[in-house]
């Protein structure tokens, strides 16, 4: 079934869209959930309340395309849950991947609503910009935070060359947000 489809089932308030939603993308809410979470329960729960978010969100929101609304959806539930089950302990990948970007976004960067849509957008067009394997190796650790020894083995690259090239594209951030003037 299309996307379009999907989202007219949830404005005709149709139940069958939470079924065709999990049949299209059940696999990569749970992916995204999974990364951050490593946990099948936890990341299942994540997926059941990414439908139920979806749910009440449209309508009035008319999400096209689908798939990135999810993404974005249950990465974000995603983050709340972990952030709420390790606000005391700092491990995992999520802790390593924040860390590394910590280095080029600014201290306080999104403190306030214009100013986070201004960074949002910023990055958006860093992102752009890269070549296309490194915005996919970009995104792959710090938007979906899959392990650089995952992200190595889909690339057919070494892990140091993951690492490098992740390096290599923080300091171009670094430069680029200083130049678009957000200060680290």
């Amino acid at each position: 079934m299309e996307d379009k489809q999907i989202v007219d089932l949830y404005l005709e308030r149709s139940e069958t869209a939470i079924a065709e939603t999990e049949k299209k993308y059940g696999r990569y809410c749970r992916y995204i959930a999974y990364q951050i979470l490593c946990d099948d329960g936890s990341a299942e729960e994540i997926v059941n309340d990414t439908y139920l978010k979806v749910w009440n969100t449209v309508p009035p929101k008319r999400p096209e395309p689908l798939k990135p609304y999810l993404g974005m959806i249950s990465r974000q539930l995603a983050l709340n849950a972990y952030n709420k089950e390790h606000s005391q302990k700092r491990d995992g990948q999520v802790t390593l991947a924040l860390d590394e970007l910590s280095e080029c976004i600014p201290d306080g960067a999104g403190a306030d609503i214009g100013e986070s849509v201004a960074l949002s957008d910023t990055l958006s067009r860093f992102i752009r910009a890269l070549p296309k394997q490194t915005q996919n190796i970009f995104v792959r650790r710090y938007f979906y935070v899959s392990p650089i020894a995952e992200i190595a083995k889909d690339f057919n690259m070494k892990e140091s060359g993951v690492t490098m090239q992740l390096l290599r594209t923080r300091k171009k951030l670094k430069q680029f947000l200083k130049k678009e003037g957000f200060d680290t």
